[in-house]
């Protein structure tokens, strides 16, 4: 994120002795990003960071493909995704292409036996259902329904969950997510226009310090495999830090809505943006106000993305038997618009109580075995009159 955070003890000055109250050293860790070029943290342990002990066991969680190169509309009903006990179990990917991976998880259980660090993706967990705590050795966030918890690679970090309900709707980024670049001033600032603020972007504020030497296991996921490895000092050490390079929350209820006399394109719900694909928030609005509008978006071709919409909650006004925790893609390839009868029953509308989150890759995504699982396989019809 482009701005500034600083939370806990630091040094005045860099790079610099920082000593305990028994007069040893603080360890400094640069937490840095694009080879010394982008986002960093300085942070400071209690222990050096670099201590393991032992590496364990590696296996695959490589997700299996089913359809590599897709041309068909898909509806997924992820809440038929089973829930596991433990969290990563739980994570099904259901889309992926070289650049991000779409995940379902139903965690009914917290992780208590181990930590976890994905090396290689930036990971946002967007809250369909459930509540808890997202632990981190940069600082702890409190989340709940609607939230985005993006955290960045290589964050080592534990999920408390309140209850054994829980729905997470993830994306898994090999590239940097950011705030989209056209909502900033060129010094890093969320511009008037933006449909939020530094002031919505929640940063931690609790930051947990244990001073414990053992045997600590972290799953770290690299590439497709997870390696267990086992550190020889609890991993959220950390007196402080200060950088740009850290987690952070955002509720999608605190997405404020950009609408116009007549429909406007997807862009204008843009929440995050790589540079390989974007996130847009869909959320209760006006509808457009020109006498003669139709609210129903037109008809359209996704000539260089591939479209996959989550259905968080409301009235899903373009689309026909569509409910909660259902997914659709449609494919760079084949133009798709409205369900039968959607444009009709829109006019007249005069807002909407819809609640979504769209992901468009700018290349094409692999339908997995585990999406198979859970798909209408006569989607792609149901646009045809009856």
């Amino acid at each position: 994120m482009p701005f500034y955070h600083q939370l806990g003890k630091i040094p005045p000055k860099r790079h610099t002795q920082f000593r305990k109250p028994d007069g040893s050293l603080y360890s400094e860790q640069l937490f840095g990003t694009i080879g010394f070029d982008g986002m960093y943290s300085n942070i400071y342990h209690e222990n050096r960071p670099t201590q393991v002990k032992e590496i364990k066991k590696q296996y695959s969680v490589a997700p299996k493909i089913a359809k590599q190169n897709n041309i068909q509309s898909y509806r997924l009903k992820g809440f038929e995704v089973n829930p596991e006990k433990d969290y990563l179990d739980s994570r099904k990917t259901v889309l992926t292409n070289s650049d991000c991976s779409i995940i379902l998880a139903a965690p009914q259980e917290s992780q208590r036996d181990y930590f976890y660090k994905n090396t290689d993706a930036d990971e946002l967990i967007f809250i369909h259902k459930g509540s808890g705590k997202l632990r981190t050795f940069l600082g702890n966030l409190d989340f709940k329904y609607g939230d985005y918890l993006l955290i960045p690679r290589g964050v080592i970090y534990k999920i408390d969950f309140d209850t054994d309900d829980n729905r997470l709707f993830i994306v898994e980024s090999r590239r940097p997510i950011y705030t989209p670049k056209r909502y900033r001033n060129w010094f890093g600032q969320l511009l008037e226009h933006s449909p939020y603020c530094e002031r919505d972007i929640r940063k931690p504020q609790e930051l947990e310090t244990h001073n414990e030497k053992g045997e600590f296991l972290i799953k770290v996921k690299k590439g497709d495999e997870i390696i267990e490895m086992v550190y020889a000092a609890h991993p959220f050490d950390v007196v402080g830090y200060d950088g740009y390079n850290f987690p952070y929350a955002f509720s999608i209820h605190d997405f404020e809505p950009i609408t116009g006399r007549i429909h406007q394109p997807p862009p204008v719900h843009q929440t995050f943006e790589t540079d390989a694909f974007v996130v847009c928030s869909f959320v209760p609005r006006l509808y457009d106000y020109h006498p003669k509008s139709i609210p129903a978006p037109y008809n359209h071709s996704n000539i260089d993305s591939d479209e996959v919409l989550y259905y968080v909650d409301g009235d899903f006004m373009s689309r026909n038997d569509i409910a909660a925790g259902h997914i659709s893609l449609h494919p760079a390839g084949i133009p798709h618009g409205p369900h039968p009868g959607a444009t009709e029953r829109s006019i007249g509308k005069t807002k909407t109580d819809e609640l979504a989150v769209m992901v468009d890759t700018f290349k094409p995504l692999m339908v997995t075995e585990d999406a198979m699982k859970i798909v209408d396989g006569t989607y792609y019809q149901s646009w045809l009159d009856h």
